[in-house]
């Protein structure tokens, strides 16, 4: 199927990949965020494009209870339609995934406990026509082993690719689905990170086999065409202060694991690599690159930018105080944050505001820290922001500003700054899935 024509929205992110694996480098990024802003930014790089877009929600942000964000799977559906719908983007081009999709926010629980939870979370997710699934059960649960074998692994899988199958039925849809063990932890590393070494051969190897088994052993053969990707650490990664580039020398063995399988790689953890890595790892059959703390780290830049503008252009008492405020109730609910964050108390600070692992993005759905946010805007929207301002706190925007290429608004120089985020990813994935209306 040409990617020009009016494919389903399966059917382009299909068709990248099987672009892919007849030798042209294409990929396609995939937004793992559920910011509303970072949404935006993303229908508006992917109608700059030409191409779809590939928003997935993961289990920590939405689930069936609502996950950190308040939202479920049909919720955050309808955000995301909402925010296409608005800004002129045909829903046709808009593919939905759900990341991390298994047991792993009932770590806590038994294993039957959480495995039960995470049936209801698939079918949740299919149900509401979410249609790329990562069926993730690589965590271990209260009664588990530290370290699960493939079997157990593949065999839960199975079980959760049966619900989904039986949900897609009742909604007349066929999902494609991503497996895989080696899963760096949503977020990035919970710790300083030394050498980081890419998945071995024979283990990727190994778990492509005991899914292809676990699959047969439930009847699911016939679904095995639908499972597009195997996630692998590629050996990158980020953790609070540094970023793991990847090295395409340390990955030529596991690259051959994809002779003769009709799979590409899925990287995770991609946030903050360079341009040229980006592109390398799409040449070397990573075809999907997940992307999502990068983005509200990109946002948050921006944020707080303007709230320096806004220390010069606003009196003290009308002010929106983003900056205290944050601050104030990342103190004062430090769940997200304290179990992450070491050292003293500047260390802390410091993190808390500016790591890449960007525990900060818990906190925008905050009440007050959004009504702050909108307070900000609002201030700056009513008395404008003088070119020199830009110049010193967004040079990059302040260049499209004088090129005539973007309004000097607030929200569009936010926006503006999160798709600075993902115009390498658009670079590295190049040509994917064109759409000439």
């Amino acid at each position: 199927m040409s990617p020009t024509s009016h494919a389903p929205v399966v059917d382009r992110l299909a068709d990248t990949i099987a672009r892919h694996r007849l030798g042209q480098p294409v990929g396609v990024y995939s937004v793992c965020s559920a910011h509303p802003t970072v949404v935006q930014a993303a229908i508006d790089q992917a109608a700059a494009d030409g191409g779809y877009v590939l928003i997935e929600a993961t289990s920590n942000q939405v689930d069936q209870f609502g996950g950190y964000t308040g939202l479920r799977p049909a919720d955050f559906r309808d955000l995301v339609h909402r925010i296409a719908d608005e800004r002129g983007f045909p829903r046709d081009r808009v593919v939905l995934g759900g990341d991390h999709l298994g047991p792993n926010r009932w770590q806590g629980e038994s294993s039957n406990a959480a495995m039960q939870k995470a049936e209801v979370l698939i079918a949740a997710y299919v149900e509401a026509g979410y249609r790329k699934i990562h069926l993730d059960c690589s965590m271990s649960c209260a009664d588990d082993p530290d370290v699960l074998p493939d079997e157990i692994v593949a065999s839960r899988s199975a079980r959760l690719l049966r619900v989904a199958e039986d949900s897609a039925r009742r909604v007349e849809t066929a999902p494609v689905y991503v497996i895989g063990t080696e899963v760096p932890v949503p977020g990035g590393a919970h710790e300083t990170l030394g050498q980081l070494v890419p998945t071995p051969a024979d283990r990727a190897r190994t778990t492509i086999a005991a899914h292809r088994t676990a699959f047969a052993e439930l009847g699911l053969e016939s679904v095995w065409p639908r499972v597009i990707a195997l996630v692998v650490q590629p050996g990158v990664e980020f953790d609070h202060q540094q970023v793991i580039d990847y090295d395409r020398t340390a990955t030529a063995e596991l690259r051959r694991v994809l002779d003769g399988e009709g799979l590409v790689f899925e990287a995770h953890s991609t946030d903050y690599q360079r341009p040229e890595r980006l592109r390398e790892l799409v040449e070397d059959h990573w075809a999907i690159l997940k992307v999502g703390p990068g983005l509200t780290f990109a946002m948050r830049e921006a944020l707080f930018a303007l709230a320096m503008i806004e220390n010069e252009l606003v009196e003290t008492a009308l002010r929106s105080h983003l900056v205290d405020v944050v601050e104030r109730r990342m103190l004062a609910e430090p769940g997200y944050w304290e179990g992450y964050y070491t050292g003293d108390a500047l260390a802390q600070r410091v993190a808390r505001r500016y790591s890449y692992s960007d525990r900060l993005r818990y906190y925008w759905a905050d009440p007050e820290v959004e009504a702050a946010r909108k307070t900000l805007l609002d201030n700056l929207d009513r008395v404008g922001i003088p070119l020199p301002l830009i110049s010193q706190f967004l040079p990059d925007q302040y260049h499209r500003v004088r090129a005539g290429e973007l309004t000097p608004t607030p929200q569009t120089l936010v926006l503006d700054r999160v798709r600075d985020a993902l115009r390498p990813y658009a670079h590295a994935c190049r040509s994917t899935g064109e759409v000439h209306d």
